[in-house]
Parts: structure tokens; C-alpha cells; sequence
């Protein structure tokens, strides 16, 4: 693979077979979509790299999906119950589903993603349709760390950001977006944001295709937006146009 600035290809290890990423992207799957995960912490700049790369390249070439739309339903539990649930944990989110879904986006099948509800911790009985687009970008904390979503993905980038960066940013959106107090946010964090980070987050870094370092990278998101529109143009053996 290509050397570009502020991005690192990454030595592959026994989970990805020797010379993956410099393959990339390949056409094994024919017409299938392509699926491409962005990882990292949270805070870390995932999420604007995967908007902005859908934004570059067009929403009628890339579905974007988020694993934190698969957290569990915890409905059935108090308010007060719901708060005490390690949300940093793969256990609270419904992989399975998001892995289902994949299959199915990969196989020409729409799928009905579900939408949470980050104030009450509870899925809204709504659902967005997602179309098999020819690229679907799959972006959270934990989609390197589940072997089950790995072995769906092409492409693994994982955005690799300071952790006082990733905090102040968690600060902010959660704060502004999802009304909650500084004070909860900081006692999440040092209960289990930053200990699943260190436990699962970061080691998932070993299995990334490209190392996005800095957060986020505008040098980043063109070399992944570029590499997207030259499959696809090979794909379809005519410019790709936004």
C-alpha cells in the first residue's frame, strides 16, 4: 500500500492473512459491497472521518453505520439501572445483529437499523433503512474488537487519538448533545471508558489495515476517500462523481 501523510499501514498480524491491506481493494466480492470499519476511542475523530468520507464521496455510493445504534434495549430496567450498565463493555452492544446485518447489505438486501436513545438508553421503536450501497462504512469503538464484525471487513482503519483529546471531546458531546453533567461524564469515564479502552479498545489497534494518527486527519479522510472512489471506478470502469 501507498505511503501517504499522517497515515501508517499497518503490519498485519496472524488474524489477517500477510499483504491484506496492500491488496486492497480487491474484487473477490464481485458486485457485493464493499465494508470498510473506522475504529477507535471515544472522542477519537472516527465518526467525522466516516461523515466527512461519505460526505466526499456521496451517500448514493456509502451507507454509513454506526455500532453504537446496536446497544442493547435496556428498556425493561429502572432508570437508575440503565445508568449502572457498563455501556464501554461488547456485551452491551447487539453485535450479532450488526454483523447479521452486514451479511444481508453484503448479500443486495436492505436492512432496518435500529436508533437508540442516548438519554434514556432505550431503542426507539423507529428504524432508518439502510440500502446495499456499494460501500458501507462501519464506524465504533469496538469493530475491531469483535472477531465476528473483522472477518466482514475489507478495509480496518483504526483513528488513533491522544487520550486528553478523546476526553475533552467526550466532554463536549455529551455534555451538549446527549444533556448529561460534567460530573457524570467524568466518573463514566474513570469507571469504564477509560479501563475498557485500555482492555479492549486499544489492543483491537493491532488488527487495523491503516493507523490514523492525530484524530482527526484531513490527509486521512482524502486517502480513504480517494481509495474508495478509485474501486469504485474500477468497479464500474467509469468516474466516480460525488
Amino acid at each position: 500500500m501507498a505511503q501517504f501523510s499522517n497515515v501508517r499501514p499497518m503490519g498485519l498480524d496472524s488474524d489477517t492473512p500477510a499483504g491484506a491491506a496492500a491488496r486492497w481493494p480487491d474484487r473477490s466480492h464481485g458486485e457485493q459491497p464493499l465494508i470498510i470499519a473506522i475504529a477507535g476511542g471515544s472522542g477519537s475523530g472516527k465518526t467525522t472521518i466516516a461523515e466527512s468520507v461519505v460526505e466526499i464521496v456521496g451517500p448514493r455510493y456509502v451507507a454509513l453505520i454506526a455500532h453504537d445504534a446496536y446497544y442493547r434495549d435496556q428498556s425493561a430496567l429502572s432508570l437508575e439501572e440503565r445508568a449502572q450498565i457498563n455501556y464501554d463493555h461488547p456485551d452491551s452492544l447487539e453485535t450479532d445483529l450488526l454483523a447479521d446485518h452486514l451479511r444481508r447489505l453484503r448479500a443486495g438486501e436492505s436492512v432496518e437499523r435500529p436508533v437508540y436513545d442516548f438519554s434514556t438508553h432505550t431503542r426507539s421503536e423507529e428504524t432508518v433503512t439502510v440500502r446495499p450501497e456499494s460501500v458501507i462504512l462501519v464506524e465504533g469503538i469496538l469493530v475491531l474488537a469483535e472477531p465476528e464484525l473483522r472477518e466482514l471487513m475489507d478495509l480496518r482503519v483504526y483513528v488513533d487519538t491522544d487520550a486528553d483529546l478523546r476526553l475533552l471531546r467526550r466532554l463536549q458531546r455529551d455534555t451538549i448533545e446527549r444533556k448529561r453533567t460534567v460530573d457524570s461524564v467524568l466518573q463514566q469515564y474513570e469507571a469504564t471508558v477509560r479501563p475498557m479502552h485500555i482492555q479492549f479498545v486499544e489492543p483491537s489497534k493491532r488488527y487495523a489495515d491503516i493507523i490514523v494518527p492525530e484524530g482527526y486527519n484531513p490527509n486521512a479522510i482524502g486517502t480513504v476517500s480517494s481509495m474508495i472512489r478509485n474501486y469504485l471506478a474500477e468497479r464500474s470502469g467509469s468516474t466516480v462523481d460525488s
